[in-house]
């Protein structure tokens, strides 16, 4: 399978993150932001770096546009140490843009923008997975319209070459909350909603209830709790770990450096205690700093942070 160690399928589009505490409007006024600053963004793009940080050889399948937003994504991508070759480029699509409404106790709005998000499809994703890799990771399900009907068969693929499976949905935007899902769900080894998404897709109140739910299709569930840390069930195993206690930034990408962190721990071996508080470490210190990418922790400073020895 070679040297791949990761292979990230999904979404690259770079943040627009406005700092906002009041408005927008409609109605032609002008409300004035605090701070605009355009960030290497998308789900996908963001857990690569993380796990390239980390010190994981990772890879990013995806799709961009021949446009000034898909060349910055290509170069930062490259510049955090991610391999970009699997990227297609496509001049007849647009990079997708996600605007984000940041508040200053945490709180945001995300407008996106799909563009090549949308138009990412299984033919620019195959050649990439029967290639190799220890693990294949795609996020996220619901904002992948063209690509998720085949996110089942595409993990049976990357099964049959070897690897291991992870999912993460993030928000549904259309608020259906299935399209497809069940099906994916029988292919993946680790699923990674947050505690909001776990309760829309279960039905269930508690976050315990919806892991359960979930953990009856999916050997390892993982629901991320914010700065409350996660909850986690893998077979008989079940367990909550705290996050570290930091000062937020900006919580754009907390999720994917977390999903990261969890990767990069399991690929290593490590059980599951350990591998949850390496993950909140991931996740906590990359909300220290604007975008999704800017606090992402080397493996020895998320080691530092969790309490952990190396």
């Amino acid at each position: 399978m070679g040297n791949l160690d990761l292979l990230v399928i999904g979404d690259c589009n770079p943040d627009l993150v406005l700092g906002v505490n009041a408005g927008p409007e409609f109605g032609q006024v002008e409300t004035l932001v605090d701070e605009a600053k355009l960030t290497l963004g998308g789900s996908a793009s963001i857990v690569a770096c993380g796990a390239a940080r980390l010190g994981l050889q990772t890879a990013l399948a995806s799709l961009v546009g021949d446009d000034a937003f898909g060349r910055a994504q290509l170069e930062g991508l490259a510049d955090r140490c991610v391999d970009t070759t699997r990227v297609v480029v496509d001049p007849k699509v647009r990079t997708g843009l996600s605007v984000i409404l940041q508040k200053d106790d945490g709180d945001r709005a995300i407008l996106t923008m799909l563009g090549s998000i949308g138009e990412l499809r299984a033919k620019h994703v195959e050649t990439a997975i029967a290639a190799g890799a220890r693990h294949v990771h795609i996020t996220p399900y619901f904002l992948l319209t063209s690509l998720r009907r085949d996110v089942g068969r595409l993990f049976a693929l990357a099964r049959g070459a070897g690897a291991t499976t992870s999912l993460d949905t993030n928000w549904d935007p259309e608020a259906r909350w299935s399209d497809g899902l069940d099906d994916a769900l029988g292919e993946v080894d680790c699923f990674m909603p947050n505690a909001e998404e776990a309760r829309r897709l279960t039905g269930r109140r508690s976050v315990r209830d919806a892991a359960s739910a979930l953990a009856e299709r999916v050997e390892t569930v993982v629901v991320k709790l914010g700065a409350e840390g996660a909850y986690a069930r893998s077979g008989e195993e079940e367990m909550s770990v705290p996050a570290p206690a930091v000062k937020v930034v900006d919580t754009v990408g907390g999720g994917d450096s977390f999903n990261a962190g969890f990767l990069a721990a399991r690929l290593s071996g490590w059980p599951l205690d350990r591998s949850l508080r390496l993950a909140c470490s991931c996740g906590a210190l990359s909300v220290t700093a604007t975008g999704g990418t800017a606090g992402q922790p080397t493996m020895d400073e998320a080691l530092r942070a969790a309490g952990l020895d190396p």
